[in-house]
């Protein structure tokens, strides 16, 4: 009989864990440091006060330095438009670390899906602000470097194509090349085209809303490629290209530094 009622207990705590998920939420952890305040905290994170207050059992704001704090996991629910790497942005965390906060094994995700998002930091620095900075853009340029996305990166994920977009905008604050989107794109070293979709002219073609949405985003100052200044298919066999310093890979592309 104690053997029954022991099993019989086990199942209900099971179901609870499914039945009362935000109960359960994970959490990050922060260690307050001297100046802080509850509001300040809450507003670093995106999280609201009670919602601290209440994973940490506080009975008031006051805190005190040294002192560990739960920051909990917020609920999102996807909107029409939305895509990992800018619900991401919107709350100062990786697509990465969303994916593994849900147990995501690609990026794919639906208008109404119910996502956990991980604590971030509204201004914490993880790669996605290119150290190049922004760079000002007309409507010709948005185009061109749209369709340069959708010429090289069409297959691969909406990261990797503003990535792409990126290194372009790297490349035109870089001393290394050309100072122009346009110059940059179309720059050819001895008859060597630098983008191989200038050459073989499937730059021409429009470009698809993906990469246009990603170029956006780049010329806004995102960057997933960690600064690089290059980028190619992992698989390429040149000697160069694989001797330079790896930023980060993302689908089929290594980007890459200049040594």
């Amino acid at each position: 009989m104690r053997q029954f009622l022991k099993s019989r207990l086990i199942v209900i705590m099971f179901l609870c864990l499914f039945a009362f998920p935000s109960t359960f939420a994970l959490a990050s952890t922060y260690t307050v440091a001297k100046g802080d305040s509850l509001y300040q905290i809450s507003q670093r994170y995106k999280t609201p006060v009670e919602e601290i207050r209440a994973a940490n059992n506080l009975k008031d704001d006051v805190i005190s330095p040294g002192q560990q704090l739960n920051i909990p996991d917020r609920p999102y629910t996807v909107q029409e438009g939305d895509n990992l790497y800018s619900i991401g942005l919107r709350f100062g965390v990786s697509f990465q670390e969303i994916m593994l906060a849900n147990g995501l094994k690609n990026e794919d995700i639906y208008p109404g899906q119910a996502l956990r998002i991980p604590a971030g930091q509204e201004n914490v620095s993880r790669g996605d602000l290119s150290p190049y900075g922004r760079i000002p853009y007309s409507e010709g340029d948005l185009d061109l470097l749209a369709r340069l996305i959708t010429a090289e990166a069409d297959s691969e994920s909406y990261v990797a194509k503003v990535a792409v977009g990126a290194v372009v905008l790297n490349r035109v604050k870089s001393p290394l090349f050309p100072n122009t989107i346009a110059k940059v794109i179309n720059q050819a070293n001895g008859g060597v085209y630098q983008f191989v979709p200038v050459k073989n002219g499937s730059i021409n073609r429009p470009a698809k809303p993906d990469s246009i949405q990603a170029a956006k985003e780049a010329l806004n100052g995102s960057d997933p490629s960690g600064g690089a200044l290059y980028f190619f298919e992992t698989r390429v066999s040149s000697p160069f290209l694989q001797s330079l310093p790896v930023s980060v890979k993302l689908d089929s592309f290594t980007f890459a530094h200049a040594k």
